[in-house]
């Protein structure tokens, strides 16, 4: 079974969306354009978590899990639930008690 990631970005996340097209061009300056399989919109999202020791932790444990491999469920603002995997995050940072990590959400169509 699928993992979900329930744990919620600063509202300063910010994220890309990408289509897969097809193009032939021709001479006449004509060019044709076609979608590239069933899921050509794929979309990523550069993520940051605050949060305590044990939030922190916890989520470090989460993605260590799923080793960049391993997708999961994750539900970004405005949009449906979907896989994703995550191949990069920045190590925490400490300010007083508070910590902070970096993480890159890339969307995928596998479990």
């Amino acid at each position: 079974m699928t993992d979900t990631f329930n744990w919620s970005p600063r509202t300063t996340a910010s994220g890309d969306t990408t289509f897969t097209v097809r193009k032939a061009k021709f001479g006449d300056g004509y060019e044709q354009r076609a979608a590239d399989g069933l899921n050509n919109r794929r979309s990523s999202y550069q993520l940051t978590f605050v949060g305590d020791a044990v939030k922190i932790t916890a989520i470090l444990a989460f993605l260590d899990a799923h080793a960049g491999s391993k997708s999961f469920y994750w539900t970004p603002s405005l949009r449906s639930r979907a896989l994703f995997v995550c191949e990069k995050y920045s190590e925490p940072v400490k300010d007083g008690d508070a910590f902070t990590i970096a993480a890159t959400f890339d969307q995928t169509f596998t479990p």
